[in-house]
């Protein structure tokens, strides 16, 4: 068995002028989009990341520890949060039906109003796209899809 040095790391080439407007592009429309939520969230006191949470559970109930995955933060952060939206009345704890060790969040049927309402403020996020055909909302999709899964 021979062992060989290491390999050097590939060398990247730098980004091409097109390539560097594209993420500056990618990096304005992010900061938009986190402005427009901020200021969403705000008009119903709530923070960020507790209208983000709400919002994930407007679609399912999701275990603890997964809402942390998406959220991308601990699972003790996740905890504060649903405790904080649980005294609101706008999230509720209940059994896994599966396991009934785990516990899910799931939004109530406040929750379920004001994260409706989010989405319906999000102006940035809307009208522009609304600008685009539906052949040119397709497209973008299908293009950010690839560059998620990249």
């Amino acid at each position: 068995m021979s062992t060989q040095p290491p390999r050097p790391p590939a060398r990247r080439r730098s980004a091409d002028p097109l390539t560097m407007e594209v993420v500056e592009l990618i990096g304005d429309v992010v900061a938009r989009f986190y402005a427009d939520y901020e200021e969403a969230a705000g008009s119903h006191a709530l923070t960020g990341p507790q209208a983000r949470l709400l919002s994930l559970l407007a679609l399912e109930p999701l275990p603890m520890r997964k809402l942390a995955q998406r959220l991308k933060c601990e699972p003790s952060n996740v905890t504060g949060i649903v405790d904080r939206l649980e005294s609101r009345g706008l999230v509720e704890r209940r059994p896994d039906s599966a396991d009934r060790r785990v516990k899910l969040a799931a939004a109530t049927e406040e929750g379920l109003r004001v994260a409706r309402d989010l989405r319906e403020g999000l102006h940035f996020a809307r009208e522009p796209l609304a600008g685009l055909s539906t052949a040119e909302r397709s497209s973008l999709r299908d293009l950010l899809r690839r560059m998620l899964d990249a």
